[in-house]
Order: C-alpha cells, then structure tokens, then sequence
C-alpha cells in the first residue's frame, strides 16, 4: 500500500485524477497494489510532505512546480513570464524531452517526479479598473506569491507587488490592502474574488504546472513491474486531469461572468515585451541554457 499525501480539496481536478490513478493501479496489478490517498493537508503542507518523501515515510505527494525551485534550481525556468508560446508548445515542453528531464531533476533530493498536472495560466484581475495594457498596472498594489520571480515581473510592469498569503487574500481585497492580484480563473472563483474583484483580464502572463512526486527510497523499494504499473496509472492520471482541467476552467469563466466580472481578452505581445529583459538578465546558469532550449521547441 503505497501512501499519497496533498492539501487540496476532494473536488479538485488533481484529487480526482489521483482516484483514477488509484483505480487503474489497482486493475494494472490484479489488486496487489494500492494507495491511500490523504486530502486536504490531513499529513501536512505542501513542504511537509515533500520533507516525508525524503525521510521515506511518504511515499508520493503533489506539489506545485514553483516550490520545487528549492530542491531543483532549473524548476523556476517555469515562473518566468512568457516562456510559452501557446498552449501547443506548452505541452510539448511538458510532455517531451525538457519536461522529463525536469521530473527527474531531483533525485540527489530523495525525489522523483512522476508526472505533471495541469494547473492553468495565471492571469490578472482588479477591483477598481481593467488591465488593459501593461500601463494599466502603474502603481497598481497587486498580490503576488512569495516569489522573487513573481516580484520582479510585476515591478517590470510598473507595478507594486504585494506578497500575501492565500488565505488571506480575499480579505485584503475587501478591504483594499490591494488594488487586485493574479491567478487562473478556476482558483479565482473557487474562492469567489469574483465578488471582490469585477475585471478579469486574460494576459496569461506564466503557466506553472503542478508536479506528482515519488520518493526515491520507496521507488527504489518497488520491483521493476510495480514501478512500471505506477508510472503507468500516473502517466494516464494526468491525461484525465487535464481534460477535467479545461472543462473547469470554462465553468469559472461562465461563473464569474454570471457573478458580474468583465473577462477581457488582451495583446498578450505587449506585456510579454514588458518583460523580456527578465529573460536577458537571467543569472543562473542552467535556467538560461532552459529558456534557450524550451524556445527552439516546436
């Protein structure tokens, strides 16, 4: 029996692929294999379980790309803005050689990565006034995570940006802490800032996939066929989610319009050349030799 741990909620897309993980482990291993799955951070926080897989006694966890940054340096090539093209060579990114690499990035870690999750692009949503264009966010006081990543792109936009904790978001909204902040439009109605924040703009500025992970001193543990079995049902987990993922992700945008938001749809090229020195001035080496690569990608 193998144990997942995570801190999202049982309605979310990624814990809802992992019960399909779950049934198809099962069905691949004729019942000998199994896993437990713990939801909504029962075992810990994200960083808590990470630290179980690398003591061994967790076996698997989901994470977001970006917190990986601590353990594999070449993981925050992903909260770059405007790494990506489209969603086309986003996924061939993800799912090709440079995504691979990345998943097996953290081995001297006690961490393997099994598969990616589909966790949308953030965006931009105000109270007061739409973001437009890059301008727009002039002076603008905006949330962002505690990211030297996320801090520096909004700066380079003309913005003030705000690290503040997500669970206390929605209340700096309401009370104008903060003029607005950034996320994916499922995350934006999940917590309804929809009744806060009225402009909804779609720039999609960075697209940070959610990872599955294994430990490598319970990997290690696993025959050869087990391992093949997992790697399997995980592979084919993240197939469903990311169906479920979009169809989500229109209801929230359905919601949220229902709920009065302006959805406004920009010239992405206008805020991605905002950033483009971010990219030249990049100093670790590895993350520059990956936005040269990932942008060769076809």
């Amino acid at each position: 029996m193998l144990k997942l741990g995570h801190g999202l909620d049982t309605g979310h897309p990624v814990h809802q692929a992992m019960e399909r993980m779950k049934e198809r482990l099962e069905e691949l291993s004729g019942g000998t294999v199994s896993i437990d799955i713990y939801p909504s951070a029962v075992l810990g926080s994200e960083t808590q379980c990470i630290e179980q897989l690398q003591n061994g006694s967790l076996a698997m966890t989901k994470t977001s790309a970006a917190a990986m940054e601590n353990f594999i340096p070449s993981m925050s090539v992903f909260s770059y803005p405007y790494v990506f093209r489209n969603d086309e060579h986003y996924w061939s990114v993800i799912d090709g050689e440079i995504g691979n690499r990345l998943l097996q990035g953290g081995k001297d870690k006690f961490l393997r990565g099994l598969c990616y999750y589909d966790a949308g692009s953030r965006h931009f949503y105000t109270k007061n006034a739409p973001i437009r264009t890059p301008d727009d966010l002039k002076g603008l006081k905006l949330r962002v995570m505690n990211s030297p990543t996320a801090i520096e792109m909004v700066k380079a936009m003309g913005g003030a940006p705000t690290p503040i904790a997500w669970g206390e978001l929605y209340s700096a909204l309401a009370q104008g802490t903060v003029d607005g902040a950034e996320n994916n439009l499922p995350s934006f109605s999940t917590n309804k800032h929809y009744e806060v924040c009225k402009h909804f703009t779609l720039d999609g500025h960075t697209r940070i996939p959610d990872m599955l992970l294994v430990s490598t001193k319970v990997w290690d543990r696993l025959d050869p066929q087990t391992q093949q079995w997992v790697q399997q049902a995980a592979t084919e987990s993240s197939t469903y989610q990311r169906e479920l993922w979009q169809t989500m992700t229109a209801e929230a945008a359905q919601q949220a319009q229902d709920e009065g938001v302006t959805i406004y749809e920009v010239d992405t090229e206008a805020f991605a050349k905002k950033v483009a020195p971010m990219h030249q001035a990049v100093e670790n080496e590895s993350v520059n030799k990956l936005l040269l690569q990932i942008a060769e990608v076809k």
